[in-house]
């Protein structure tokens, strides 16, 4: 039976490239924008570019806060893209103090000003921090990965940090907990890496299926 993979719309991030990436690698996924779609899927994705508060203020708008909490507390399978993965945590210094979902411990702060140009955009690469994580399958340790970001992670617990990357600093620039996984980068626009990575996602949830 196919798995059902939903990729939530709120408003804010380029969906059908995100769709498109998963119908090149033979997993179709559909675009959903309300709860019951988040609940009702197999694993959900949460894209997204732009500003927290806005962010935050749409899935609210939208009754998506509370369906996306019990998805997330449900233990399925979860990718978080870009600003999807700054969600995750507590709260943001973006305009002030901005509250999120609170499902990871941390804080999502500004590049500082001496790190270079912000935001960070362009390719990167992106450094494993463990080893034998099968989402790592087939992709080199180093590997280049697209960015386009001015905020990044700062987790309160060091053992969700998957994947780090250097830019002026070290940043979290990719976490994993369980069946959650989430990245600063964008896979949708990172070629053969970016497409290689959904791919083992998918087959992890393939997995779980069983």
């Amino acid at each position: 039976m196919r798995q059902r993979i939903v990729i939530v719309d709120y408003g804010m991030g380029n969906l059908r490239s995100v769709q498109k990436a998963f119908e090149r690698i033979g997993a179709p996924a559909e675009i959903a924008a309300e709860p019951a779609g988040v609940l009702a899927a197999d694993a959900v994705v949460l894209p997204g570019v732009g500003a927290f508060g806005d962010a935050m203020a749409e899935l609210r708008r939208r009754a998506l806060l509370k369906p996306l909490r019990e998805y997330l507390e449900s233990g399925r399978p979860f990718l978080g893209i870009c600003l999807g993965l700054q969600l995750l945590f507590e709260r943001s210094e973006e305009a002030g103090q901005q509250e999120g979902l609170g499902y990871l411990k941390g804080v999502v702060r500004r590049f500082p000003p001496d790190v270079g140009k912000v935001p960070h955009m362009g390719w990167n690469q992106v450094w494993r921090c463990r080893p034998g994580d099968g989402l790592f399958e087939g992709i080199a340790d180093g590997e280049w990965f697209y960015f386009v970001h001015s905020y990044y992670v700062d987790p309160q617990e060091r053992d969700v940090v998957a994947g780090e990357t250097e830019y002026g600093i070290r940043f979290c620039s990719m976490v994993r907990r369980g069946n959650l996984l989430a990245t600063q980068f964008h896979p949708e626009k990172s070629q053969r890496a970016g497409l290689r990575l959904l791919a083992n996602f998918v087959r992890e949830l393939a997995v779980l299926r069983r």
